[in-house]
């Protein structure tokens, strides 16, 4: 029997948290802004997306080129290093994915509200 658990809102406000943190660290420092005494940061939406999508695509490939390396008989990578990086993939895909799912769904319920 396969179910799905639903994911708590301390996980989506978490993963969020995370996403802001990652689009910071994505933006070079000239871009950043200078702290000053404005109330609040504007944060794109798209561009949080993006610098977390980019860090799956980044963790897939390198968990695919440790792979092959691997395979090739280098011995500077080790099968615990293997599956580590291939288990990290993992997760950072399937987080990706409830994520996804989440936001349509959110998307969904607010298509589906009466004005």
């Amino acid at each position: 029997m396969n179910s799905i658990n639903p994911i708590d809102t301390t996980q989506i406000q978490s993963m969020m948290q995370k996403l802001k943190t990652m689009a910071a660290q994505t933006e070079p420092p000239s871009s950043r802004p200078v702290a000053t005494e404005e109330p609040a940061q504007h944060l794109d939406f798209g561009n949080v997306l993006k610098a977390s999508l980019d860090k799956v695509n980044e963790t897939q490939q390198t968990a695919s080129q440790l792979g092959e390396r691997f395979a090739k008989g280098d011995d500077t990578v080790n099968l615990s290093d293997v599956m580590i990086a291939g288990q990290k993939a993992s997760i950072a895909l399937q987080t990706t994915i409830q994520v996804r799912s989440r936001l349509v769904s959110a998307y969904n319920d607010i298509m589906n509200m009466q004005v």
